[in-house]
C-alpha cells in the first residue's frame, strides 16, 4: 500500500488532503486549549466555593465547629480546596504535555509538507518541461519532412520539364537533397529526444513521483500517530490525579463517618445547660378543711405575699429598674448574668487567656532579663539601663494580670462550690476581687440585658442592695412606658422566683409575654401592672400574638 504507486496522479488530492489533516491537528490543539482553560477555571471556582463558606475568624460561626458535623464540614472544604488543585495540575500537564508540544509539532510538520509539496512541483515541471521538448522537436521532425517531399517533388517536377535549364534542375536536387538530409538530423533528434523523455517519465512515475508520496505518505502517518498519542497522553493526565482526587474523596468520607450525634448533642448540653434544677413537687392545698389552709411554699401566693412584696416594696416596686434600661454593651465582669454552668466556663476561659498572658508576659521579661545580663557581660553590646524601664513596665503588667486571675479564679471558686458564696457587701469590703465603689454592682446589674441579676446565688443581702439604690435611678424610670404585651404564655410548672429579677409562678396559670427568650433560656413575663420578671423559657408555652400593641388589660 503506497501513495506513489496507488495515487501516482492525484497530486492536488494529495495536497489537499495533507493540509486538512494539519487542520484536524490544529483544531485538535483548538480543543485541549479550551479543556485547559475550563479546568483552570472550575479549579478557580471551586476553591472560591472553599473560601466562601470557611469559618470567618473571631465570630460565633467559628465556635460553631466544635461540633463534629461542622467539623467534617470544614475537612469537605478543605479536601475540595485540594480537589481544586488537582484540575489545576490537569490544566498545567495538557499545556505542557499536549498543547505546547502540538504547537511546536505543527509548525515543524507544514515545513516538512511545504518541502515535499515543493519537490512534486519541481517533478512534475521538469517532466512537463521535457514534454514540451518532445513536442517540438516532434514538430520540427514533421515539418522538415513536410519540407523534404515538397522540395523532391519540386526536383521531380524540374528535372520532367524540358523547358528548364540544367542549372535550374541542379539547383532543385540540391535543394531537394538538402531537406531530405534535415529531415533526417530532424529525425533523429527526434528520436533521442523522445527516448530521453520516456527515460523521464519512466523515472518521475516509478522513481520520482513515488519516493515523493512514500514521504508525504509517511509525514501523514505520523501526525495521525502523534495525535493519537495526544489523545493518550489527554487520557492519563487525567488518570494521574485519579489517585489524590480519590484520596481527597476518601478524606470527606472519612470526615462524614468521623461525626458523632452523641458528641455533638453532648456538646449541646456543655454550651447551654444552666445548673439549675427541676421543679420540684407541687405540695397539695387541701380545700376541704374550714380552717385557714397553711400556704406551701411552691404557692404564687406565697411569693407574692412573702418575697415578691419584700423585694419590690417601695417606689421601686414593678419597675425592675434593672432589666427595663437596655444596654447593647458587655455584660458584668463576674460573668453573674449567666446561669452557673454558662458562667464557670466563662469564667474558666478568662482565667485560661489571662495565664497565657501572664506567661507571655513572663516569657518577655526572662528575654530581657538574659539580655540585660549580656549587656552587663558585654557593654559594648549595648546599655543595660535601657531595659530596665520595659522590665519595670512587664512588672507591672504582670502584677495586674496576677490580680486579675485571682479575682476571676475566686469568682470560679464560689460558682464551683470550692468557697463559700460571698455576698456583693463583702466583695465591695474586701477589695480583693472587685475594687469599684457601692454603684458598680448596680451599674453592671443594670447592663444585664436578658437574664436574671445575681439569680445564681441565694444571697438574703441582694433585695437590700437593690432596694438601697432604687431611688437613684427612679427618676430615670418612673416617666418610662411599660413594655407592651407581645403574647401570653401558659405555667407548665410551678417555678420559684426567689432571686432578683424573678417572678414566681404556678402550674396553670396565664401570664402575659412582654419579651421573647434572647437565646439565654429565659422569657419576660407580666402578671399585672406591678409584677413582671423572668421565667425559664422551658417552664412556659408561650403563645405569641400578631402585631400586639400592648392594648390587653392587665389580670
Amino acid at each position: 500500500m503506497s501513495w506513489g504507486a496507488e495515487l501516482w496522479d492525484q497530486f492536488d488530492n494529495l495536497e489537499k488532503h495533507t493540509q486538512w489533516g494539519i487542520d484536524v491537528l490544529e483544531k485538535y490543539i483548538k480543543f485541549v486549549k479550551e479543556r485547559t482553560e475550563i479546568e483552570i477555571n472550575y479549579a478557580k471556582q471551586l476553591r472560591n466555593l472553599s473560601k466562601k463558606y470557611q469559618p470567618k475568624k473571631n465570630s460565633k460561626e467559628e465556635d460553631e465547629y466544635k461540633y463534629s458535623s461542622c467539623k467534617a464540614f470544614l475537612a469537605t472544604l478543605n479536601e475540595m480546596n485540594d480537589y481544586a488543585g488537582q484540575h489545576e495540575v490537569i490544566s498545567e500537564n495538557m499545556t505542557s504535555q499536549i498543547t505546547t508540544e502540538l504547537a511546536r509539532y505543527v509548525q515543524e510538520l507544514k515545513q516538512e509538507r511545504k518541502s515535499h509539496f515543493h519537490d512534486g512541483r519541481k517533478a512534475q515541471q521538469h517532466i512537463e518541461t521535457c514534454w514540451k521538448q518532445l513536442e517540438s522537436s516532434k514538430r520540427r521532425f514533421e515539418r522538415d519532412c513536410k519540407e523534404a517531399d515538397r522540395a523532391q517533388q519540386y526536383f521531380e517536377k524540374m528535372d520532367a520539364d524540358i523547358n528548364v535549364t540544367k542549372a535550374d534542375v541542379e539547383k532543385a536536387r540540391q535543394q531537394a537533397q538538402l531537406r531530405q538530409q534535415m529531415a533526417e538530423d530532424s529525425r533523429a533528434e527526434y528520436s533521442s529526444t523522445l527516448q530521453k523523455f520516456n527515460h523521464e517519465q519512466h523515472e518521475h512515475y516509478y522513481t520520482h513521483i513515488p519516493n515523493i508520496f512514500q514521504k508525504i505518505q509517511e509525514m501523514e502517518e505520523r501526525r495521525i500517530v502523534r495525535i493519537g498519542e495526544s489523545m493518550k497522553t489527554f487520557a492519563e493526565v487525567d488518570r494521574q490525579v485519579i489517585p489524590i482526587i480519590g484520596k481527597c474523596l476518601d478524606e470527606i468520607t472519612r470526615a462524614a463517618e468521623s461525626i458523632s450525634q452523641k458528641n455533638d448533642s453532648q456538646l449541646v448540653i456543655e454550651a447551654f445547660k444552666s445548673g439549675f434544677e427541676p421543679p420540684g413537687d407541687v405540695d397539695f392545698e387541701d380545700f376541704t378543711q374550714p380552717i385557714k389552709r397553711a400556704v406551701s411554699e411552691s404557692s404564687l401566693s406565697n411569693s407574692k405575699d412573702g418575697k415578691s412584696e419584700s423585694k419590690f416594696s417601695g417606689k421601686s416596686k414593678g419597675k425592675l429598674w434593672p432589666f427595663i434600661k437596655k444596654n447593647k454593651g458587655a455584660g458584668p465582669e463576674d460573668f453573674s448574668n449567666l446561669p452557673p454552668e454558662q458562667r464557670r466556663k466563662k469564667l474558666q476561659q478568662k482565667v485560661d487567656e489571662l495565664n497565657k498572658d501572664i506567661q507571655k508576659e513572663t516569657d518577655q521579661r526572662d528575654a530581657l532579663t538574659k539580655m540585660k545580663d549580656v549587656y552587663i557581660k558585654n557593654p559594648q553590646m549595648g546599655d543595660a539601663a535601657s531595659v530596665d524601664h520595659k522590665l519595670a513596665e512587664l512588672g507591672q503588667n504582670l502584677e495586674k494580670l496576677r490580680l486579675e486571675v485571682q479575682k476571676f479564679e475566686g469568682w470560679l471558686a464560689e460558682v464551683e462550690g470550692r468557697l463559700p458564696a460571698r455576698t456583693e457587701q463583702t466583695r465591695r469590703q474586701s477589695g480583693m476581687y472587685e475594687p469599684q465603689n457601692t454603684l458598680t454592682v448596680n451599674n453592671c446589674a443594670q447592663d444585664r440585658e436578658s437574664s436574671p441579676d445575681g439569680s445564681y446565688t441565694e444571697e438574703p443581702s441582694q433585695e437590700s442592695e437593690v432596694k438601697a439604690p432604687a431611688t437613684d435611678f427612679d427618676d430615670e424610670f418612673d416617666d418610662e412606658e411599660p413594655l407592651p404585651t407581645i403574647g401570653t404564655c401558659k405555667a407548665l410548672y410551678t417555678f420559684e422566683g426567689q432571686n432578683e429579677g424573678t417572678i414566681s409562678v404556678t402550674e396553670g396559670e396565664m401570664l402575659f409575654v412582654i419579651e421573647e427568650d434572647k437565646g439565654d433560656g429565659w422569657t419576660r413575663i407580666r402578671r399585672n401592672e406591678d409584677e413582671e420578671g423572668y421565667v425559664p423559657t422551658s417552664y412556659v408555652e408561650v403563645f405569641l400574638e400578631k402585631n400586639a400593641k400592648g392594648a390587653m388589660t392587665y389580670i
